[in-house]
């Protein structure tokens, strides 16, 4: 039996992930010429470099295969989401015990680079702001065990 799970990304992740195939297949393609170049020749040398080559193919294609896997399995979150409850997708704003704000985006873990402003959902703070309202205050407990707060002042 099988069974397909539909994977929502941002439209950067969709972005992000059609790049990195293209980068792929620009790397396969390169690897096979470069295989076809060393095919030809009969020095034990070019033989060794012909089975380290052989080998980086074989990641590369691996990788590609996963990639291509999980865009087929990949949908564009709806532009139209909830703005009353922080959902998969939404863009909320916070805003810190100093005062300091802060924007992100919920996402699925596969594309979360919190650098980027896209937490996961599964991550501490992405589990406590789903469902929640703005003007609510948002608590989590990180890896050192310590409580943090924030209150959410917008969802979009």
């Amino acid at each position: 039996m099988n069974t397909t799970t539909t994977i929502y990304l941002s439209k950067q992740g969709m972005k992000d992930l059609r790049k990195h195939i293209s980068q792929l297949e620009h790397q396969q393609s390169k690897a096979l010429n470069d295989l076809r170049e060393l095919d030809k020749s009969d020095k034990r040398e070019e033989r060794m470099l012909l089975i380290e080559k052989l080998a980086a193919l074989e990641a590369v294609e691996s990788e590609l295969s996963e990639k291509k896997q999980l865009m087929s399995e990949a949908k564009q979150l709806p532009r139209k989401r909830d703005a009353i409850r922080v959902a998969l997708g939404s863009v909320v704003d916070l805003v810190d015990q100093q005062g300091r704000l802060m924007r992100y985006t919920l996402v699925d873990s596969i594309e979360a680079n919190p650098s980027d402003g896209r937490i996961s959902i599964l991550s501490p703070l992405g589990q406590s702001l789903l469902g929640k309202t703005a003007q609510q205050t948002i608590e989590w407990t990180t890896r050192h065990l310590k409580t943090q707060q924030l209150q959410l002042v917008r969802i979009a």
